[in-house]
């Protein structure tokens, strides 16, 4: 059988070349002081001709400090703002709430939401997904040249579509040591009773509409991160996402903890509400990037 890697790229398709990977011409566009930490909204050259917004969060500290990933949902109205800024539903602005415990944050905008509109098709992507996954792996290439970001600890954080964005990202990207994905998935073949059109589209996976069942699932994806540290959280009253098939993608993917004798570093929360990030997992989740990162540790 073809490896992971393999199929999820028939699906996203390929990971970009070496040859995309140019100067990040950072690009500084507002700064805000934020009290504990700097807040910039910038833009990055993922890629010749493709630049990605951002914000980036600095805190005010003498020592190089873990850097993460914070990875927004759904959001077609601020975008990427949601993160950094306490608007729309309760508790998204978990890259503020990262910075404020003293992460160093990069909240990248994802494609074809709000104001980020990159063309696809002419920068040669075949999904929003991989176009995502690239922005992040560039992303990552941006905090680790930091002075404020302790270069060989990197995180993912990510609710709704910021939870899936985490894992694919994290399947490509072995920098990504820890990462929380909140309401981010269930198997392919329970998603809304088997119904993926919501998949199909172009900012996630078009190519699925070629396939009578996909050729992967997030239990394969699970266990290629063995042993790496992974919190989920998959609330008992989340209707886009199901509790009960998350937990039989992580049993799947338990056997490759094992292997590793790290089955302790996959941890599942049931939050009783709908599909949310209510307070206790958010802090559990800062919490759990805190330990698995380093984070309070002597530089």
């Amino acid at each position: 059988m073809d490896d992971l890697v393999t199929r999820m790229e028939r699906v996203l398709g390929p990971v970009p070349g070496e040859d995309r990977r140019g100067a990040l011409d950072v690009e500084v566009i507002e700064e805000t002081d934020c009290g504990d930490y700097r807040r910039q909204l910038i833009s990055y050259s993922a890629e010749p001709g493709g630049r990605t917004p951002a914000f980036l969060l600095l805190p005010k500290s003498d020592h190089p400090a873990p850097a993460m990933l914070a990875l927004h949902p759904t959001e077609h109205q601020v975008g990427h703002r949601v993160v950094v800024e306490p608007v729309g539903a309760r508790n998204r602005d978990y890259a503020h709430r990262l910075a404020q415990a003293g992460f160093v944050v990069l909240a990248p905008a994802y494609p074809l939401m709000a104001d980020h509109q990159p063309d696809l098709a002419a920068l040669g992507y075949a999904s929003g997904t991989m176009k995502a996954i690239w922005d992040n792996v560039r992303g990552l290439d941006l905090l680790e040249q930091l002075p404020e970001a302790a270069g060989d600890r990197f995180g993912a954080m990510g609710h709704s579509l910021g939870g899936h964005n985490a894992i694919f990202t994290a399947v490509f990207e072995p920098r990504i040591s820890a990462l929380v994905s909140s309401c981010g998935f269930d198997s392919f073949a329970d998603y809304m009773g088997g119904d993926l059109a919501g998949w199909r589209q172009d900012r996630y996976l078009p190519r699925l509409a070629d396939y009578e069942r996909p050729p992967f699932d997030f239990d394969e994806m699970l266990a290629e991160l063995a042993p790496r540290d992974v919190l989920i959280s998959a609330p008992l009253g989340d209707d886009n996402f199901g509790w009960q098939s998350v937990d039989r993608m992580v049993a799947n993917a338990r056997p490759a903890y094992q292997e590793h004798d790290a089955e302790e570093r996959v941890i599942v929360l049931h939050p009783d509400c709908a599909h949310d990030l209510p307070d206790d997992v958010l802090a559990r989740s800062i919490e759990f990037l805190g330990d698995g990162l380093g984070l309070h540790e002597s530089p």
